[in-house]
C-alpha cells in the first residue's frame, strides 16, 4: 500500500476526473427528494439494480403515497409490489417497519446521525452514509458494489478486500469530505459506463492514469 500522502493526491486527481467525465451528479435511486422515499429504496435496492427499484417504486409509491401509507399498509399488498425486487418478504417488512419508526419515534422526519438511523429496521451503514450525505450533504462514503470494486482497482486498497466498512472508512480518510457523496455517486455511473466487473474499457478509460490495474497490464 503507498503511503497515505500518495492516496489523497491520486484521489484528488480521480475526483477531478470523474467530475470532467460527469458534471452533474445524481443518485440512480429516482427518489424525487422526499428521504422516507431514499430510505425505502435503499432497503430495496440491496441484490437488485436501481432501475429495477426506481420501476418497482413508481408503483409502490402510488399506493403508499407518504412514509405513514406505507407504515399502515397490509404488509401483503407490500411483498406483492416489491417481490420483483428479490428477498421480497423481509425486505417489504423492514420498509413497513421502519415507516412506522420514522412516523412514531421521529415525527416522520429522517434522522440526521448515523447512530439514529442505523435504528431503522433494515438500514446499515450503506443506506445510512446514502441519506447523510444525499438528504443532509453531509460527508459519507457509500460503500456499495461499484464503490469497492473499482476503488480497489484504482489502487486505494488491495482488490482482495470486499469489506464495506473498511472500504468506507479507508475512502473517507482519502476523498475530500465535501466532495464524498458526490464521489460515490459518479463511482456508480463509471462503473455502469466504463469500469464494468466483466469488460472494462480500459482503452477509453479517463482514469487510467492513475488505475493501479492498467500499471499492471502495461508491464506486461
Amino acid at each position: 500500500m503507498k503511503n497515505s500522502k500518495y492516496l489523497i493526491e491520486k484521489g484528488r486527481e480521480a475526483v477531478k476526473a470523474l467530475k470532467e467525465l460527469y458534471p452533474s451528479s445524481v443518485c440512480a435511486l429516482e427518489y424525487e427528494g422526499e428521504a422516507w422515499k431514499l430510505l425505502v429504496m435503499g432497503r430495496l435496492s440491496a441484490q437488485c439494480t436501481d432501475a429495477r427499484v426506481n420501476i418497482v417504486c413508481r408503483e409502490l409509491f402510488a399506493a403508499c403515497p407518504t412514509a405513514e401509507a406505507l407504515a399502515d399498509a397490509p404488509v401483503e399488498e407490500i411483498e406483492r409490489i416489491v417481490h420483483p425486487c428479490g428477498l421480497f418478504r423481509t425486505k417489504a417488512r423492514n420498509i413497513k417497519d421502519a415507516c412506522r419508526l420514522l412516523c412514531d419515534d421521529y415525527g416522520g422526519v429522517m434522522p440526521s446521525s448515523m447512530e439514529e438511523l442505523l435504528k431503522l429496521p433494515g438500514v446499515g451503514r450503506k443506506i445510512a452514509n446514502l441519506i447523510l450525505g444525499d438528504v443532509y450533504h453531509k460527508p459519507a462514503v457509500v460503500a456499495d458494489t461499484h464503490c469497492i470494486r473499482i476503488c480497489g482497482r484504482l489502487g486505494f486498497y488491495p482488490e482482495t478486500l470486499k469489506d464495506p466498512q473498511k472500504v468506507e472508512f479507508i475512502m473517507r480518510d482519502i476523498i475530500e469530505p465535501a466532495e464524498q457523496s458526490d464521489f460515490c455517486h459518479r463511482i456508480v455511473m463509471f462503473g455502469r459506463d466504463t469500469c464494468t466487473a466483466r469488460s472494462p474499457k480500459c482503452d477509453v478509460c479517463r482514469l487510467r492514469g492513475i488505475c493501479t490495474k492498467q500499471e499492471n497490464v502495461n508491464k506486461i
